[in-house]
């Protein structure tokens, strides 16, 4: 294979190092990994450089790179690290809704953890072994349901969908919180909350307006409002298993 040519990060062998007298110390990906996490926890993904990961592990950055050659490979092994939290029985149970809430709700606690980890899902294409057995298990809970295969993966997907989207929105209160220094409630009441009784009050946008004043689910707690949406999700899902 020319060098190159693109290769995932996964068909690369582990360099296998020991430290010893007179060595160099020895890394492995799983501390490159876990140290980039943590800076990306931290203070996010874009301070998650091969300078910045070699500085907090005392050795320069072109020595990591024998490790993870590619940033972009250090972002696939950092989905998959953050996936590897997952908590799955090894098999769905039979509860197709019971297994595809819980892939939902343990994907929400592991990207609330890991701020980072839905846009780097949303912009790359990776297959990672832990992300593959999430995948996998979610795809187990609809096989035998009446369902073909484009089907069963058109249903994940739309499942993935609203699980990342929720998550983003979610995830975007939480962090306009902590730039303005205001709670979320206090951010709706005082600061945008006048704007919107100005519109309501201008009539302009009445199914806006009751969407306002009416909703339930607006003023849901999080973890609520996430569960909602999922419900009507797996609503639709279940209308096509048989």
């Amino acid at each position: 294979m020319p060098d190159d040519e693109p290769t995932s990060i996964w068909m690369l062998p582990e360099r296998q190092e020991r430290s010893g007298p007179g060595r160099r110390p020895g890394y492995s990906r799983e501390q490159i990994t876990r140290t980039a996490v943590r800076i990306a926890d931290a203070e996010g993904v874009e301070a998650t450089t091969m300078r910045r990961i070699a500085s907090e592990l005392a050795t320069g950055a072109m020595s990591l790179y024998r490790y993870v050659p590619k940033r972009d490979d250090l972002f696939d092994l950092m989905i998959d690290m953050a996936m590897s939290e997952i908590e799955l029985p090894d098999d769905p149970s039979g509860d197709w809704r019971a297994d595809l809430s819980l892939v939902a709700d343990q994907t929400r606690a592991a990207a609330l953890r890991h701020s980072w980890l839905i846009g780097l899902l949303a912009g790359r294409p990776t297959l990672g072994p832990h992300l593959l057995r999430v995948h996998e298990f979610a795809l187990g809970a609809l096989d035998g349901r009446g369902l073909d295969i484009d089907d069963i993966t058109a249903f994940v997907g739309m499942l993935n969908d609203y699980v990342h989207s929720a998550i983003r929105r979610e995830i975007g209160w939480l962090e306009e919180a902590r730039r303005s220094g205001l709670d979320p409630e206090r951010w709706k009441r005082d600061y945008i909350g006048p704007y919107v009784r100005q519109i309501v009050e201008s009539g302009a946008y009445p199914l806006f307006s009751r969407s306002l004043l009416e909703s339930r689910t607006a003023h849901l707690p999080p973890a609520e409002r996430f569960r909602h949406g999922l419900d009507r999700v797996l609503d639709g899902i279940g209308a096509h298993i048989t």
